[in-house]
């Protein structure tokens, strides 16, 4: 469907006549900087709502966009907002509205994700969210299969920039299976998906996806579960769980130790390797290795 929109005039408009459709949270810092500027030099950019006849014949508006800009209008004081109103139905409303959210250079990472899901819930395929928001069908797609399998923790380490979204969709791919996703991993980082610091934070997602599962628990502040035998077992369960996979990796790792100290016994025990690290002023090894190499002398 494509949006089309018929402008009609800027108007100052009753604030208490606006419902907002689409209503998206906001940092307190960056909602005072919109107060502030609008204090300073006023408002820059009229906000853009739609009318409609109420059922007691008064002309409403939806907003489309500038929630910020009326939420700021409102804090000061103010009963009326220069707006332009356009001519769009109830759909063409909401569909401008999200697009427009998702659209920006800075925003929410839940807020984005909201809005793709809302815009396929609609019937919208990646190629049109993309025309709408201006992001990639490639990245649409990925995002879209994430929330298709509830990959709520992978979803939010993409969108923060904790690892890639081709990384994390060959996690997805791998299953629950721990030693298909560790084989992922190592897929990713020797294809070059993930660098540095971005394995260690993959890593740590994993770990928590498979503690507390893929979803994010969203509980109103200020109200904790209650405690139930069941949970407490569940609870035990995973953390057994997640103990038993540090020993196995632990395990993993101290083999690797003794392979590698037992090889460096080897290349020691070589004049003609030992010459050459001499000759490259290679001619010590780092302490916790050279205790083990040669056990009871220094390097």
């Amino acid at each position: 469907m494509n949006t089309c929109v018929h402008p009609l005039e800027i108007r100052a408009i009753p604030i208490d006549r606006i419902e907002i459709i689409n209503h998206r949270e906001r940092n307190s810092r960056i909602f005072e900087e919109i107060v502030g500027n609008i204090q300073a030099i006023g408002l820059k950019k009229p906000i853009v709502v739609t009318s409609r006849i109420a059922s007691d014949g008064t002309e409403r508006f939806i907003l489309i966009c500038g929630e910020g800009r009326l939420t700021a209008f409102t804090s000061l004081g103010e009963r009326e907002i220069p707006a332009l109103v356009v001519d769009v139905d109830d759909e063409d409303a909401l569909i401008m509205s999200l697009a427009e959210n998702i659209a920006r250079r800075q925003y929410r990472p839940l807020e984005l994700l909201f809005g793709i899901r809302q815009l396929a819930e609609r019937g919208y395929a990646a190629k049109a969210i993309s025309e709408k928001t201006g992001l990639t069908a490639s990245y649409i797609q990925g995002i879209l299969t994430l929330l298709k399998y509830g990959e709520e923790r992978l979803l939010i380490s993409v969108e923060s920039g904790a690892i890639p979204l081709n990384a994390a969709l060959s996690i997805v791919r791998a299953g629950d299976d721990d030693n298909a996703v560790q084989s992922a991993l190592q897929e990713a980082y020797e294809n070059g998906q993930l660098r540095g610091r971005q394995l260690v934070r993959a890593r740590h997602v994993i770990e928590k996806r498979q503690l507390l599962g893929r979803s994010i628990v969203h509980k109103p502040p200020g109200k904790r579960s209650s405690l139930t035998a069941s949970g407490l077992v569940r609870t035990y369960q995973n953390e057994a769980k997640r103990q038993k996979a540090l020993v196995r990796k632990a395990d993993f790792t101290q083999q690797r130790l003794l392979f590698i100290v037992g090889a460096l016994r080897q290349l020691f025990a070589e004049e003609n390797f030992v010459n050459l690290l001499r000759a490259e002023a290679i001619s010590s090894l780092p302490k916790y290795l050279a205790d083990r190499v040669w056990p009871g002398s220094a390097a």
